[in-house]
C-alpha cells in the first residue's frame, strides 16, 4: 500500500510569498497615504495662520519594505508645532500634538485596511 501526497497551490509553487510581499507592501503603503492626507487634515484645522510651508514638508517615507514613516521633513519649529519641544514649557502654546493623535488614528484603521488589501490578494490567487 502507497499513499501519495501532491502538495500543490500557492504555498508550494512560490506564489504565495509573492502575495504576501505584495500585501504587505500594499497595505502599508495605503496605511501611510491615509495618515499622510489625515495629518493634513488636522494640520488646516488647527494651525493659526498657515503659510502652507510647514504642510508641504508632511511626507510620507519608506524606512525599510514594509515599513513607512510620515515625517515633516525636519521642519526646525516642527517640535514646538507637535508640543515636544522643550519651548513648549516654557511658553503658553502647549502644541497641536497633530503626528500624536493622527498615529491613533491610523493604527486604529490599519487592521481594516490590511483586511481589505488581504481580501483584495486573495481574489488574485
Amino acid at each position: 500500500m502507497e499513499v501519495v501526497v501532491l502538495a500543490s497551490g500557492p504555498l508550494f509553487n512560490g506564489t504565495a510569498s509573492a502575495l504576501v510581499n505584495r500585501f504587505t507592501r500594499e497595505g502599508g503603503e495605503e496605511v501611510a497615504r491615509w495618515g499622510e492626507g489625515e495629518v493634513q487634515r488636522v494640520l488646516e484645522q488647527v494651525l493659526r495662520h498657515p503659510t502652507g510651508y510647514y504642510q508641504s514638508q508632511v511626507t510620507v517615507n519608506r524606512v525599510s519594505n514594509d515599513s513607512f514613516a510620515i515625517t515633516d521633513g525636519g521642519v526646525v519649529y516642527g517640535p514646538w508645532l507637535e508640543g515636544t519641544s522643550r519651548r513648549n514649557a516654557e511658553t503658553n502654546f502647549k502644541g497641536y500634538g497633530t503626528f500624536q493623535r493622527v498615529a491613533k488614528r491610523v493604527e486604529a484603521r490599519a487592521d481594516r485596511t490590511f483586511a481589505a488589501i488581504f481580501a483584495q490578494t486573495q481574489g488574485r490567487l
